[in-house]
């Protein structure tokens, strides 16, 4: 296949986007080439696009020193079809729908070597060190990085490869638990409804959720959710506290602030797991000895491996999964669903659908 693509890239930090082109990718020995249809829109972009992460203490990390080179398309949340294959790929059908496995590795390291591609040191990442989901076509490095999508909505399972590996792999963390036993998801956006899903999928029934709008708060309980807190009121701990009847075993927070995790930090109750998702940064001091006496496990969660994506799709073709919402909107809109997306004025995933 040869001519050019469209691309919507990062070619200035902090900057919108721009739409250039570049010639279309050839297959070399297991290399697949896909032809995206659709692309999750991810907060994580938004921190790539603005080029730093605030580490706390008033220390930054730049974007730029994971060795991304500019300009570089961004989009993980990847779906599309098989538009070619190199010469070694295998048996992969011209024209199939394939959501794509994008948290590449290195391939030879110890954590590549036990399939946890999303733990390597030497990340190659879709969207992240390589053109993802806002070019036209992506090369995938073999097929096993392709799921195949089946029946199911692409615009929902486009989001699986990010948001629903993330809720997944953060919620078996905190697992087992008694149906009963309160989970408290903190962050009510796209992976808090994508967390209410997984946990529904499990059979757990208690599942209280904290934001600070009403509105995400009205769609975590139409999804689900048992009890909602707004934690913009005053008292926000004490109102969890009564929603959950006391502390908790289990919280994934999917906001992570300084504030969020200073106030998990007084919910979690002896032998609590707390999973750390969310990037929106800071920092926060904690009592080693308190910890010890808590006997606390904080874990920090990113994304999810193949193999939890496999699971995932399996969930989802044998209806155990319910939908997240998505709102759609065309591929040429990046910058817009961006913005709205900065503006905390999405309800559940934006999808570009090409």
């Amino acid at each position: 296949m040869t001519g050019t693509m469209d691309v919507w890239a990062l070619v200035e930090w902090d900057k919108p986007l721009q739409k250039i082109q570049q010639p279309i990718p050839t297959c070399q020995g297991t290399e697949v080439l896909i032809k995206v249809t659709h692309a999750g829109v991810c907060h994580s972009d938004l921190h790539t696009a603005e080029g730093f992460y605030d580490m706390g203490g008033g220390k930054i990390f730049q974007v730029k020193d994971r060795g991304i080179t500019l300009p570089i398309a961004l989009g993980h949340e990847i779906l599309g079809e098989v538009a070619a294959v190199g010469p070694e790929a295998g048996l992969v059908a011209i024209g199939s729908k394939q959501i794509v496995y994008p948290w590449l590795g290195c391939g030879s390291c110890t954590r590549c070597g036990q399939e946890e591609d999303n733990l390597c040191a030497s990340q190659r990442g879709l969207g992240t060190l390589r053109n993802g989901g806002f070019a036209e076509y992506v090369v995938v490095p073999h097929a096993k990085y392709l799921v195949d999508l089946g029946n199911l909505d692409p615009a929902v399972a486009c989001t699986y490869g990010c948001s629903g590996i993330t809720t997944l792999g953060s919620i078996e963390k905190v697992m087992p638990l008694p149906p009963k036993e309160p989970v408290l998801l903190i962050g009510a956006g796209g992976l808090g409804l994508s967390a209410i899903s997984v946990l529904k999928s499990f059979g757990h029934e208690n599942i209280v959720v904290a934001d600070i709008s009403d509105d995400k708060l009205a769609t975590a309980k139409a999804a689900g959710a048992s009890k909602t807190v707004n934690t913009s009121r005053p008292e926000p701990a004490k109102a969890i506290l009564e929603a959950t009847d006391g502390l908790l075993l289990a919280v994934v927070d999917f906001v992570n602030s300084s504030a969020t995790a200073s106030m998990v930090n007084g919910l979690v109750a002896k032998g609590a797991k707390w999973v750390q998702v969310g990037v929106i940064g800071g920092s926060l001091e904690l009592s080693l000895v308190a910890n010890i006496f808590k006997g606390l496990t904080i874990y920090s969660n990113i994304t999810g491996n193949l193999e939890q994506l496999q699971r995932l799709v399996e969930l989802a073709k044998k209806d155990k999964l319910s939908p997240v919402p998505v709102q759609k909107m065309s591929w040429d809109s990046v910058n817009e669903a961006m913005d709205l997306l900065r503006k905390g004025k999405v309800t559940g995933r934006i999808v570009l659908v090409k």
